[in-house]
């Protein structure tokens, strides 16, 4: 597969491509019972992620949307992981368009001295496990995560990284 992996910020102008990036991997591939309307975020990026001292990026594989991740700035020096989906086909080490968007993500938070990123996951996605805990990140239990750490529904796996 010939990819050129670009990341970009994305912003409200998007939000069809993140649609079409992010619901069918929730709902069809990983059978997750979540719709758009448990998830208003994706409709406004710009006021949910960027305006808040957060972030939203997207790979693009020439105008193909096939990564994304965010950050949401909770205070306390800390910042929360989510919307990080990347198509079937453009995961793994070939074209290394995970580690791409969070290498991108972990640069910001440096940028704007966040010092503690935490996310949230559901125990089926082991190789989403593997590859936090490749990248330094540290499982956590649910009544150890801050009191600041904005949770979502279905959650059940939870993970911190101190960057220094």
């Amino acid at each position: 597969m010939d990819t050129q992996i670009v990341i970009h910020p994305i912003l409200n102008d998007h939000y069809p491509q993140i649609l079409d990036l992010i619901l069918p991997i929730q709902q069809i591939e990983f059978n997750v019972p979540v719709t758009l309307e448990g998830q208003p975020d994706l409709l406004d990026i710009e006021t949910h992620y960027h305006n808040t001292g957060g972030g939203f990026w997207g790979a693009k594989n020439g105008d193909e949307l096939v990564g994304s991740i965010a950050l949401i700035s909770v205070g306390h020096k800390a910042g929360a992981i989510r919307k990080m989906f990347v198509k079937k086909e453009f995961r793994g080490k070939e074209t290394g368009t995970a580690q791409q968007l969070l290498d991108i993500l972990i640069e910001y938070c440096k940028e704007k001295e966040i010092t503690d990123l935490y996310l949230g996951t559901v125990d089926m996605l082991k190789a989403a496990h593997r590859f936090y805990e490749k990248n330094g990140f540290v499982k956590m239990k649910s009544e150890k995560m801050p009191d600041y750490f904005p949770r979502m529904m279905g959650e059940n796996v939870y993970y911190h990284l101190l960057i220094k």
